[in-house]
């Protein structure tokens, strides 16, 4: 009888999401916890954060991102027996078509989600970013995912991942999303980073316009997959 039998039908009978942060914060971990919190019911799924460990304290640049794909497959895969579906909660979705090739389960990026997730809320969405970095990148990813006519713009705030819970970050976050409001046209934000997960509610009331966690829209279509029995 297959060793890894018993686990592949407790992975089935007990549905189980795994969100990844792959940077190494606990903190942020806490954060994307915290702001899937309303995305757990009693009948299940469960759904677990996991923090990668060898990631940097943020992931900020385009090597921090390629550098997590080797041990972000690796902790997919000593997980892949009791999961049902994997979220990557980085803005950068680091490895996501690696990790798709590392599992048979659904694995969904967080940015990808929330561009989707946004669409279905206006028809064009501006991103506030972390790092001027940041940018580069965003538009490089929206560019290949072909929802550029649909990207308003990005603006950073020049905060890093870790400082992210530092003073003047909301007031900051609040003048960047109305500049893409009011100079770019967008009728829909999206926050550009995990860790920004505790702004969202603040952001919508101050600017008056849908206001979509990426951390949220991943394990939400991650949700979906698993209550449906999708695969990829």
């Amino acid at each position: 009888m297959n060793a890894s039998a018993p686990r592949e039908a407790a992975a089935r009978d007990t549905p189980r999401i795994v969100v990844i942060n792959p940077n190494s914060t606990v903190a942020v971990t806490r954060g994307i916890d915290e702001a899937i919190a309303p995305l757990r019911f009693a009948d299940g799924p469960r759904i677990d954060c996991v923090t990668l460990a060898e990631g940097p304290p943020g992931i900020e640049t385009q090597q921090h991102a390629d550098a997590v794909v080797g041990p972000l497959c690796e902790l997919i895969g000593r997980e892949d027996h009791a999961a049902s579906a994997f979220v990557i909660a980085c803005f950068s979705d680091p490895g996501l078509h690696a990790a798709r090739e590392a599992t048979a389960r659904p694995v969904f990026g967080i940015a990808h989600s929330a561009f989707l997730h946004a669409l279905s809320l206006g028809t064009r969405f501006g991103v506030i970013a972390i790092l001027p970095a940041s940018v580069r990148r965003l538009r490089r990813y929206v560019r290949q995912v072909g929802l550029h006519e649909h990207f308003a713009a990005s603006i950073p705030i020049g905060v890093g991942v870790s400082d992210l819970h530092g003073e003047g970050v909301a007031a900051q976050m609040q003048r960047a999303g109305r500049e893409l409001i009011d100079a770019h046209g967008a009728d829909v934000l999206i926050m550009g980073c995990a860790g920004m997960a505790r702004y969202r509610e603040a952001l919508e009331q101050g600017l008056g316009v849908a206001v979509v966690d990426p951390c949220q829209a991943g394990v939400a279509r991650a949700l979906a997959a698993v209550r449906l029995h999708e695969t990829t």
